[in-house]
């Protein structure tokens, strides 16, 4: 079923997301590949430590320690620019807010990391992915952003993928945590 799209949907393109994977799959692979590198964001992110995070970006993906970046002690946002009608484009994987302060596991976050692992390099590299995403987005069809994402994130702990702010929103749930997890791919709205 297709839902009618709304006018901030439009702006998504293939460009952009080629874009923020590119930038962002250095780190993903990072919190993936290492716990002391995830373990290290994890405590930055809860304590809000913004220098701390630009050191451990700037180590791992340097074009997104380029970004605008920050915490909110539940999660982290990375903000990509272009030009307008865009603005900006943000990455990020946060706690729904309003169910916990200060806390931010390093577990469920590798976990989420490799899960996406996949997603972020078919958009990094398949340009022909990356424009259907972006098509699917902009025309609403829950169905065919669902399924072409999770053909690539595999993991028993995605609950939901939802078309939101012009990006997708992917819902973890581990049943060793007891908050859900959001990985987010959206455009920031003024």
């Amino acid at each position: 079923m297709l839902k009618k799209s709304n006018k901030s949907d439009a702006v998504v393109t293939a460009d952009v997301l080629v874009k923020v994977a590119r930038g962002m799959l250095p780190f993903y692979r990072a919190i993936a590949g290492s716990q002391s590198y995830a373990s290290a964001w994890s405590r930055a992110v809860v304590v809000a430590d913004l220098e701390l995070m630009r050191s451990l970006l700037k180590l791992a993906a340097p074009q997104a320690a380029r970004q605008g970046y920050g915490t909110n002690a539940i999660g982290y946002f990375i903000t990509y620019t272009f030009p307008l009608p865009v603005a900006s484009y943000t990455n990020g994987t946060t706690i729904p807010p309003g169910l916990v302060q200060f806390t931010f596991s390093t577990q469920v976050h590798r976990r989420i990391a490799r899960a996406v692992l996949p997603l972020y390099r078919e958009l990094a590299f398949n340009r022909n992915f990356a424009d259907a995403l972006a098509r699917g987005i902009r025309r609403g069809d829950r169905k065919a952003v669902a399924s072409m994402v999770r053909d690539l994130v595999r993991a028993r702990g995605l609950r939901s993928v939802k078309i939101e702010e012009s990006g997708i929103a992917l819902l973890f749930k581990y049943s060793d945590s007891p908050y859900p997890y959001r990985n987010l791919l959206f455009r920031e709205l003024d």
